[in-house]
């Protein structure tokens, strides 16, 4: 297994295994950096959203990068704010301008009930996912998905979609194992994709992790994001340190026993849990 080795979705996109994630990263010079930095690295798949303000950034580190479009798998969310079906191409479109992109490779809904569509969240979501399926189907999305959805959203959600989610991207680590979630997308063909992957700080204070590691001469987050593909999930760590964007692909040269993936398992609450999508205030 190496960086570029992919999962194939369930319409056949390969998705790269390991994606480079730009949350919380600042737009300007430390998000083009950092893309830059882990293009360098090996990264071929980016994940930015339109909340995450950073999109024009990583479009110019992409497009400076000399990396091959065709080479590479690009990931954009819809913002809560831009539900519905008008408003959700108005927002891709928007999204593809800063990107400076033809196409994405993902685009998904990154959060099923805002505190804007509380009342008629479901019919939201469908409004946009039909839009989102037009989007798919000329190509300018190679795939569609979610992200924070929960089987009660996802149930709505499918009652009306022609085109099913491929991908459900969710706060998935040691922390918190998302089991409901996990086994409704796996028993659905959807790929559960990983943000925070390695939880907050406090999952590297945790000495029983760091014994872990320290036997097989990893750091603790390499550790962690090793656990993540031995689960089958697909994680997007972050970094705006050169160091760590590469330290964070040396995960392909060791494999954690059944019984250390199942003491790194055991830490349910220790960094932190998901937020819950019905109970946002945003």
């Amino acid at each position: 297994m190496a960086l570029t080795d992919t999962y194939t979705l369930s319409n056949g996109v390969k998705i790269p295994v390991v994606g480079f994630g730009t949350w919380q990263t600042p737009s300007g010079d430390v998000a083009y950096q950092a893309v830059l930095d882990a293009l360098k690295a090996g990264y071929r798949h980016i994940d930015t959203a339109a909340a995450y303000g950073n999109e024009e950034s990583v479009g110019k580190a992409i497009h400076d990068s000399g990396v091959k479009r065709e080479d590479l798998f690009v990931t954009t969310k819809l913002w809560n704010a831009d539900h519905g079906y008008e408003a959700t191409k108005k927002a891709f479109a928007d999204s593809l301008s800063r990107l400076g992109l033809e196409y994405v490779d993902l685009y998904l809904i990154h959060w099923p009930n805002p505190v804007d569509f509380r009342d008629n969240w479901a019919e939201a979501n469908a409004d946009s996912w039909r839009a989102m399926e037009e989007f798919y189907n000329n190509g300018q999305a190679k795939a569609i998905g979610v992200s924070n959805f929960r089987p009660e959203h996802l149930d709505e959600l499918l009652k009306t979609a022609k085109v099913k989610p491929m991908v459900n991207q969710i706060f998935l680590n040691p922390s918190d194992l998302q089991p409901a979630v996990v086994e409704y997308n796996d028993n659905h063909d959807i790929l559960s994709e990983a943000y925070s992957p390695l939880g907050t700080g406090k999952i590297f204070q945790l000495e029983d992790l760091k014994a872990i590691a320290e036997k097989y001469g990893k750091s603790v987050p390499q550790l962690v994001l090793r656990w993540h593909l031995q689960h089958g999930f697909l994680p997007l760590p972050k970094s705006v340190h050169t160091d760590y964007i590469k330290a964070n692909t040396e995960i392909f040269d060791f494999e954690i026993s059944p019984e250390d993936m199942k003491t790194i398992d055991d830490h349910h609450g220790a960094a932190g849990l998901a937020t819950d999508p019905d109970q946002t205030t945003f």
